[in-house]
């Protein structure tokens, strides 16, 4: 990853119930009980600390209402066998925390499929959220809305990576096609990938058969990768810290993530 801010989001928190920063010592409110049977019993969520900064520590919520999973059907391709989100749950929380239901589907089926390929990282629907908010709004910066096939209504691209401000990386062929730019590299998606960090880590998340930066479902299961690379183990403060700050080094970055991570844990857990 280059440490880019790419969109204008970075400072914003959620438009309801921002929490106010305040000086504190890290702490996680660690894996709740019922995160190692996340394939059998549905989403959780995990509430997190900051190391240096200054993030908000809410108090411990209890475990929203579980998602139910989807049965599963006779398979024709990968994508049928894998543990999904109901959707129905999505646009239930979705709406609940302020979350357009396909970016809602897109985090959990992440945190599902992250289940399966690494337990050990622990990683929670909720801080995909709030890189999700930091680095796009879900894919809706600058009016734009997230359709129902994961996409933006228009591509969002980050700014031109020329060395005048930040590292000078020329594009390719492939991310040319993304952002339109036949010189120098962007940020693309919602999730702000350049093309050197996807040909990595690049995954499908939505067994479309193809894996896009633009795609939400592929980019939300693409950064999980990414975070739970190194032995990363989300429910520690150290592993917290360390995934999000290897996203983007920079700190101001990491506490606005865990300040949006967890209002969207705290809003979940909300009664109407």
């Amino acid at each position: 990853m280059v440490d880019v801010p790419p969109t204008d989001s970075d400072t914003l928190l959620p438009a309801v119930a921002e929490p106010t920063l305040a000086t504190t010592r890290v702490m996680v409110i660690g894996i709740l009980a019922g995160l190692v049977l996340l394939a059998a019993l549905g989403l959780s969520v995990v509430v997190l600390g900051g190391a240096t900064a200054s993030p908000p520590i809410l108090d411990a919520v209890p475990l929203p209402q579980v998602a139910p999973t989807i049965p599963v059907e006779t398979p024709s391709t990968p994508r049928d066998t894998a543990v999904r989100v109901n959707p129905a749950w999505a646009a239930r929380i979705g709406a609940q925390v302020g979350i357009p239901a396909p970016a809602m589907v897109a985090y959990g089926d992440a945190q599902f499929a992250m289940a399966k390929l690494d337990p050990g990282c622990h990683l929670s629907w909720n801080t995909l959220a709030g890189i999700g908010w930091i680095e796009s709004q879900h894919g809706t910066l600058g009016g734009r809305t997230l359709l129902a096939d994961g996409y933006s209504s228009t591509t969002i691209v980050g700014p031109a990576l020329d060395g005048t401000t930040y590292t000078a990386i020329h594009s390719t062929r492939e991310s040319q096609a993304w952002h339109g730019d036949p010189v120098w590299e962007h940020a693309v998606g919602p999730m702000q990938f350049i093309a050197s960090t996807w040909d990595r880590w690049g995954a499908d998340g939505d067994g479309d058969g193809k894996a896009d930066p633009r795609d939400i479902a592929d980019a939300a299961l693409t950064a999980g990768k990414y975070l739970c690379a190194d032995g990363h183990d989300l429910a520690t403060p150290d592993g917290w810290q360390a995934a999000i700050h290897s996203f983007n080094h920079d700190q101001t970055y990491v506490t606005n993530v865990l300040a949006a991570a967890n209002t969207y844990a705290e809003r979940s857990a909300a009664r109407g």
